[in-house]
């Protein structure tokens, strides 16, 4: 089994261009089943759960060519009867989103429980909302999902939380569907986004993109078409938090600061200071992390929230950026009730941290983090960056096992961490 070896401690410097989002290449890939024409994708990070999803979508009749280090060419002119491999389904949290495009184009799937990050309950009822107003009809057992749809049919949907896969999957179901679909309560991140220009280009007619509410006009076909996603958020969120810990100097190029306001804010409380130069974020190896206190000396929160909120999955980053700076702030995630368990780990590494239940945790630093050399075990896409940060913060030596977690998000992470002066090597 693959891990890191990691000696920490040290300042870092230099530039790291981020990869492509991974949030939108799984839902773009899906998203090629909607055109029997050619599609190539550019900034596609290889990542685990891309290869996973490209392979899924071979063994469903896709042609699929490679086309540089981060380009496919991918055409889905006649697709198989075969349903989804259940095995390599059920690695991927976003298998789930060849429903709507299968639905589309064959009018019947079966679909396993789909897999992903053990974070806690990640409910699919959202999807079964979207889709059985879209005209399908879904028989649920303990282990997978049967879906059905003559034809798919355009409506109001009004989505009983903002989720984003679940909104993907409304997308995906409408863009082909008869008539027009009206989407409320729909996730707006970037990703999705990237997902709603890319149909666009195809020959979809979607409207409202960036806001809550989505206006799809259903059309027959659509073409083909080149696009570039762009730059992975949650990565150029880590970075920035990879350098206030270890006091480094980090240039983070193509870095979409626009889209940072939030991470600003919130990272901002612990008093993480950057510069934006066009599309670069600058983090200067001066900070002085020192958390900032709300009004009438209150112990402030950084919480997550749908966008254009913290992102979730940037939690876990703030929390280790938490025991660098002084002071004390409470860390709620309010989604996932799971994501903080990670959190003794950090805890034996040196920090001041209560667990005050699974959403809630209480951060009192600074604390001087030492390194693990017995292993720390990634849990998570998210966690285990969170403990590779902490551990290249952390004095002394620490192994990570399971990184095959961190691999199925951060791309080549690294190699890319070694150009920076990272002591850290893959064994």
């Amino acid at each position: 089994m693959e891990r890191f070896i990691i000696e920490g401690g040290r300042q870092l410097s230099g530039t790291i261009t981020p990869s492509g989002n991974k949030n939108a290449a799984l839902p773009l890939l899906a998203a090629t089943l909607l055109t029997d024409q050619q599609v190539i994708l550019h900034n596609i990070p290889r990542i685990g759960d891309v290869r996973t999803k490209l392979t899924l979508l071979q063994q469903l009749g896709i042609e699929i060519e490679p086309r540089g280090d981060n380009s496919w060419v991918l055409t889905a002119a006649t697709l198989s009867d075969n349903d989804p491999d259940a095995a390599l389904a059920r690695k991927i949290r976003t298998s789930i989103l060849l429903a709507g495009p299968l639905l589309a184009r064959r009018g019947a799937v079966r679909l396993p429980r789909p897999g992903g990050d053990m974070i806690g309950r990640r409910r699919l009822d959202t999807h079964f909302l979207a889709l059985r107003g879209l005209g399908a009809s879904i028989e649920v057992t303990p282990t997978e999902y049967v879906l059905r749809a003559d034809r798919l049919r355009g409506t109001d949907l009004f989505l009983d939380e903002m989720s984003v896969t679940a909104t993907e999957q409304a997308i995906l179901g409408a863009v082909l569907a008869e008539g027009e679909t009206t989407i409320s309560n729909a996730a707006s991140e970037p990703h999705i986004q990237d997902l709603c220009h890319f149909l666009n280009q195809l020959g979809a007619q979607i409207e409202g993109i960036g806001t809550n509410m989505l206006t799809i006009r259903g059309v027959n076909s659509l073409h083909g078409g080149e696009y570039t996603i762009g730059p992975d958020f949650m990565e150029v969120a880590s970075f920035i938090g990879l350098a206030a810990v270890t006091r480094s100097a980090l240039r983070i190029a193509g870095a979409r600061p626009h889209e940072h306001r939030m991470t600003r804010i919130a990272f901002g409380k612990l008093g993480v200071r950057w510069y934006d130069d066009g599309d670069d974020i600058v983090v200067p190896a001066t900070q002085e992390l020192h958390v900032q206190e709300d009004a009438h000396n209150a112990i402030p929160k950084i919480d997550s929230a749908p966008w254009p909120g913290f992102n979730p999955d940037l939690i876990s980053i703030a929390l280790v950026v938490a025991t660098q700076a002084r002071g004390t702030v409470l860390i709620h995630e309010k989604m996932f009730e799971s994501r903080l368990f990670f959190v003794d780990r950090l805890i034996a590494m040196g920090a001041k941290i209560v667990l005050c239940d699974p959403h809630r945790a209480v951060v009192v630093g600074p604390s001087q983090l030492y390194g693990e050399p017995e292993g720390l075990p990634s849990p998570d896409i998210r966690a285990g960056m969170t403990l590779l940060i902490a551990a290249l913060c952390a004095q002394g030596r620490s192994v990570i096992y399971n990184i095959g977690q961190i691999d199925r998000g951060y791309e080549r992470i690294e190699q890319r961490l070694q150009s920076l002066g990272a002591h850290i090597e893959r064994v």
